[in-house]
């Protein structure tokens, strides 16, 4: 959350000529609400059920860049999806950047809406970077970087790993 997944995504995608699914706008089209709707009436626990669903719709796709919400990596499966056909790339922060850029954003985070913000966000991340730091193929720091900055070190990481394809260009 607030590390730049789906605008570095999309940046990506463009740069270097994929599809681009974004995971979080395909879960509110299929569930036909915004995903702090889904929070609200129905719970974390089906938000995340739409979400293993959505991972499995979309994972066999080639030439596609995926940007997932923070919160796939808490269910195992889902990573098992992942590695066996993508990359998986993890954008990380500093927390005091990533909660910035969060509450600076327009974009309600449900797991947020909290009297501290600050509490929450550190107890996520406790939680949560252990598993990004395993599922990842490659990691990312983006604290200092723009967009550009972020999909030009992508790319870099991408071509001297001969093991990611990347489509060619002229």
């Amino acid at each position: 959350m607030g590390a730049g997944k789906s605008t570095v995504g999309r940046t990506l995608s463009a740069a270097s000529g994929m599809d681009f699914i974004d995971l979080d706008t395909r879960i509110q089209q299929k569930a036909g609400m915004s995903i702090s709707r889904i929070f609200s009436y129905d719970g974390e626990d089906a938000f995340r059920r739409i979400e293993s669903e959505t991972v499995n719709e979309v994972i066999g796709r080639e030439n596609t860049v995926i940007a997932c919400g923070g919160g796939v990596v808490l269910d195992q499966s889902n990573i098992g999806a992942l590695k066996r056909n993508a990359t998986i790339v993890y954008l990380s922060a500093k927390p005091s950047i990533l909660l910035r850029r969060v509450l600076n954003s327009p974009e309600r985070r449900p797991l947020l809406q909290v009297f501290d913000p600050a509490s929450a966000m550190d107890s996520l991340l406790k939680h949560r970077i252990p598993l990004y730091e395993a599922a990842a193929d490659l990691t990312i720091d983006t604290s200092t970087l723009d967009i550009e900055g972020v999909v030009k070190k992508i790319l870099a990481e991408l071509k001297i790993n001969e093991s990611h394809d990347l489509p060619k260009h002229d």
